[in-house]
């Protein structure tokens, strides 16, 4: 049974991303994709490093710290490559709670502006 290839514009529909941004994470070596002169085919593999990088970004990862997590499973296997993401996601919650608690304290300071200000109307 031969794998399901997508095209370059396939992929860039799948997931939603412009083709300069795939290119780009072709040239960072984020993705991999079967060449056939200019032509890109991107199989399995791809799709759940893409799903992957996609998620990492909407936690708030950086490009280069996604990158060296994708590398650790060719590198050193999934163990090592789990212990990492735990590390990372601990590092990345704490930052996240934080930027939490700083919005909440911005949004109780501006809804007690706004309301001083309404009653002085």
């Amino acid at each position: 049974m031969t794998e399901h290839l997508l095209s370059f514009k396939e992929m860039c529909a799948k997931f939603e991303v412009t083709p300069r941004t795939l290119r780009y994470y072709e040239y960072i070596e984020l993705l991999k994709p079967q060449k056939e002169g200019r032509a890109r085919h991107y199989g399995p593999r791809d799709l759940a490093r893409m799903t992957l990088i996609l998620r990492g970004r909407r936690f708030g990862f950086s490009l280069e710290e996604i990158r060296r997590w994708l590398l650790l499973y060719d590198q050193k296997g999934t163990r090592e490559q789990y212990q990492i993401w735990v590390e990372m996601a601990d590092r990345q919650l704490a930052a996240l709670t934080e930027q939490q608690r700083e919005l909440e304290a911005t949004i109780a300071d501006l809804r007690q502006l706004r309301e001083e200000t309404a009653r002085a109307l």
